[in-house]
């Protein structure tokens, strides 16, 4: 029989799951169903939108609440120290081990382990993982001897598992170990009547547990929040009442005091975006100095050049295709000096790269962020062509040269 502090950490973890929504009332009643049971659960849904919260709350409402709670990060538990980490080792298995450890699944023996960012583990240590909770047992590192274990597994993931094992990055017998029961979280943009629950908790906590200021939210601040997308959910609103409440003053958080932290990314219908180039009044000036020669654009957006235009290499002109066995139509009368002036691939990457040096001015960093590679690789390849002392050349080009 659960006593009265495991009865109010149980209650405590439900109102974690703050909300009027459907989905709030709905995953309350999940949780008070599932606890009741040892199956495993996976929890599927965006980053941010509280899976942690959900499978605290399983294990607080549950018959394990007086156990540990163990979480595991799997997007950092790679390689060779995945099972050190996950199933323990003995003293002197392996250089550094001074003394033995229990492992996570050993330390929640009796109690939940959950296994966040599921999705993330790699392919070998899956099979591990599987291993374990097929026969309830786990080696610790250096020993030969099987360690019967008592936990129940929740795991959470931001990936479609499904498309996963489907694609080969997730093992398909390891996806149904897993998934006996499915908890769905829901994106906070889709509950906006869930945002003031949300974040007058938040602020109570703000206020009692940092010693900030008790805020509350104008209704003009409400609509701005219920407005917005939230790619980032529940942390990311988290994030801004906080920044809000250390920028504000007064008795109340207004629109002012969050326009400046709600990416323009996240606004739900937002206004059309200016076209992107220079300010209304230097337009004018903008067309002026190109026309004069003294201006010029790059492919890069926002980067120009100011030194006069220099004109590129034309292209060689395409030579045609030589004619199919079936001596098909489609070479014209210069077949012969088509094929003698054939391309290979070096001289098709030298042509690119003197192009690139004439469109840049011979500004190597900038040729090597037109060409997408780094500036060592960009060296190397003038000197395999021989063209390190071209680019080394003054920008200014040989009009600048005294007469």
């Amino acid at each position: 029989m659960a006593t009265l502090s495991q009865q109010r950490a149980s209650a405590f973890s439900l109102e974690r799951i703050a909300g009027v929504s459907p989905w709030a009332q709905q995953v309350r009643r999940a949780i008070e169903l599932v606890a009741a049971h040892q199956s495993s659960v996976l929890i599927l849904g965006p980053s941010g939108t509280g899976k942690e919260l959900i499978a605290r709350a399983i294990h607080a409402t549950g018959k394990r609440a007086a156990k540990p709670f163990i979480p595991v990060d799997c997007a950092v538990t790679t390689g060779t120290l995945f099972a050190s980490h996950m199933f323990g080792h003995v003293k002197g298995s392996f250089t550094g081990a001074t003394s033995s450890t229990l492992g996570c699944f050993r330390a929640a023996d009796g109690g939940t382990i959950f296994l966040d960012e599921i999705g993330e583990m790699e392919l070998e240590l899956q099979a591990k993982l599987l291993r374990v909770l097929q026969q309830r047992m786990v080696v610790p590192v250096g020993s030969h001897d099987e360690i019967p274990v008592d936990v129940r597994v929740v795991a959470a993931t931001n990936r479609d598992l499904g498309r996963e094992v489907t694609e080969g990055r997730f093992r398909e017998d390891l996806y149904y170990r897993l998934n006996v029961v499915t908890i769905r979280t829901s994106p906070l943009k889709d509950r906006p009547e869930d945002i003031p629950v949300l974040a007058a908790r938040y602020l109570a906590e703000l206020a009692g547990r940092h010693g900030m200021p008790l805020y509350a939210l104008s209704p003009s601040a409400i609509e701005v929040l219920q407005s917005y997308a939230w790619p980032g959910n529940v942390r990311e609103l988290e994030n801004v009442l906080e920044r809000a409440v250390m920028f504000s003053s007064g008795d109340e958080i207004d629109p002012e005091a969050l326009s400046g932290f709600m990416g323009s990314g996240g606004v739900v219908n937002p206004e059309p975006a200016a076209p992107a180039g220079p300010p209304v009044h230097d337009v004018s000036q903008l067309v002026q100095a190109t026309a004069q020669g003294i201006f010029s654009t790059t492919a890069v957006p926002g980067v120009f050049r100011v030194e006069p235009a220099v004109k590129a290499p034309p292209l060689a002109p395409s030579p045609t295709l030589p004619a199919g066995p079936g001596g098909a139509a489609g070479a014209s009368a210069n077949d012969q000096a088509g094929s003698a002036a054939w391309l290979t691939l070096a001289d098709v990457e030298r042509l690119h790269l003197e192009r690139t040096l004439a469109a840049t001015m011979h500004n190597k960093s900038l040729a090597a962020k037109l060409l997408g590679i780094d500036r060592s690789v960009l060296r190397r390849k003038l000197q395999r062509h021989g063209m390190e002392g071209q680019a080394d050349q003054d920008p200014a080009g040989p009009e600048s040269a005294s007469p």
